[in-house]
């Protein structure tokens, strides 16, 4: 498992909730355990006790990426070096489950098992796969996205920095949304050039015809 791979726990578990709509998929245990995906032995740690804690993460995660979304980098990195220090990673190299070839293992960096708690693990893996992407790529692929009320977490990995959404669905919605309002524009235009012409031809006396 890549150290990149772990940078879609922190995007997973800041779009459980849609501040904006007033929605929190964040509700039970099993939910937690869900995010964990393929890591099933942190996940069968969870308790409901970590709901709570795994909020007051996700809080912090989002504010990462609102900071990096406003253009305050050093504040995002701030924020997620504290994750870091309070949540160290235990890293171990790995290739059991990875062979190339030739049948030899493919040695990667893998995060290992917290011991401590779900939400000390799911945070640790979080933060460390964030913070690869950030150093990777620049504080400024973090991004939360631009069609409201959406503002869901995103990494952008586009080659020219140019994403702006989370989705396709959110891309198409805001382009549609930005059509509309561009036509709308144009007929209110429109209408005023024809009152202003209009108005131009009453004003003109029957004599100056």
């Amino acid at each position: 498992m890549e150290l990149a791979y772990y940078s879609d726990y922190a995007v997973r578990l800041v779009n459980t909730e849609e501040p904006a709509r007033n929605k929190d998929a964040l509700t039970s245990v099993e939910v937690i355990r869900e995010l964990f995906g393929a890591a099933t032995q942190m996940a069968r740690r969870a308790t409901d006790s970590d709901v709570t804690r795994f909020r007051a993460v996700r809080a912090r995660l989002r504010a990462v990426f609102t900071a990096a979304d406003e253009g305050d980098h050093t504040g995002a990195v701030d924020l997620l070096n504290s994750l870091l220090l309070e949540f160290p990673v235990s890293p171990q190299i790995s290739g059991h489950d990875i062979l190339d070839e030739d049948g030899r293992p493919r040695w990667h960096m893998h995060l290992a098992d917290h011991p401590s708690n779900a939400t000390a693990g799911y945070a640790a893996i979080a933060a460390m796969g964030l913070a690869f992407h950030l150093t990777e790529f620049g504080a400024d692929r973090l991004g939360l996205c631009q069609a409201p009320p959406c503002r869901n977490a995103y990494l952008d990995t586009s080659t020219n920095r140019s994403r702006r959404y989370c989705s396709d669905r959110c891309a198409t919605r805001a382009n549609v949304a930005a059509y509309r309002a561009r036509k709308r524009l144009e007929a209110d235009r429109s209408d005023r050039t024809g009152l202003t012409a209009e108005n131009s031809q009453e004003s003109v006396t029957p004599s100056d015809r």
